[in-house]
């Protein structure tokens, strides 16, 4: 890691210790625009030390660099924030933090580019360049489908399934394999989308069929096991896109 100015880094934080204790406890769509800024700057210093700061990945950039980058950032993103679209969410917190760190880490990232050399590289290419061609979120999508959607398949009427070879490759370990999903819905889902996939697929209950999920969760009308489909695959859809490709590797 390159050097950097230990004593300002000491007094921001210190400074920003300070400015988080005057911050009252208020729901998010009552801050202030400064209060929001300070309450997110330390969501700003955890995404940018995620970063490497080696001269091949950030050039010139000390981990002070990026964080003033991700600072830019945060007060853009605050600035864009339309409190009518995130009420609909059923768990703001999660929503606004979200929102705001593919901001962050894309101001980062811009910082990055214009400053680790002379040669400019167009930054939708550039984009494509860090989705490693789509790799990563194919065997993402992979594993979720997998473990998810071929639950719900159902087998075909076919005259040559007779001659299809028995997959032999070993299983998981259930056990350890639904533990280890429920930690990621809980990270990753709404409570609702979390509790959509668990009962349908009985992580850690009986499975339970839409019409009582629906009841469980208290949404009603003609169409409720509808709802509970579009929830089901709204939270395989989220999973998907959210989830690392580091987090899923060992059971690929």
């Amino acid at each position: 890691m390159k050097s950097y100015h230990i004593q300002n880094y000491i007094r921001y934080k210190k400074d920003l210790e300070q400015a988080l204790k005057k911050i009252p406890d208020l729901p998010y769509n009552e801050y202030t625009r400064e209060q929001l800024i300070i309450k997110f700057m330390p969501l700003v210093e955890n995404l940018a030390r995620k970063f490497s700061t080696s001269q091949q990945a950030s050039g010139v950039m000390s981990i002070m660099d990026l964080i003033s980058e991700g600072h830019a950032g945060l007060i853009a993103a605050i600035n864009k924030i339309e409190w009518h679209v995130l009420s609909d969410s059923d768990d703001i917190e999660k929503t606004i933090k979200s929102f705001l760190s593919k901001r962050i880490k894309g101001a980062i990232r811009r910082g990055i580019d214009i400053n680790r050399g002379d040669m400019r590289i167009p930054e939708h290419k550039l984009n494509e360049i860090r989705k490693n061609f789509g790799d990563d979120k194919k065997a993402v999508q992979m594993f979720f489908n997998s473990v998810f959607s071929s639950i719900d398949e159902k087998p075909r009427d076919d005259a040559n399934m007779i001659y299809q070879i028995p997959d032999e490759t070993s299983r998981y370990n259930n056990a350890m394999l639904n533990s280890y999903l429920l930690g990621l819905l809980k990270q990753h889902l709404t409570e609702k989308e979390y509790d959509v996939l668990r009962l349908s697929y009985g992580l850690d209950c009986d499975k339970h069929s839409a019409d009582e999920i629906a009841k469980k969760l208290n949404i009603n009308g003609s169409s409720s096991y509808v709802r509970v489909s579009q929830l089901k695959k709204q939270a395989i859809d989220r999973l998907i896109d959210t989830v690392d490709h580091s987090q899923v590797i060992d059971f690929l």
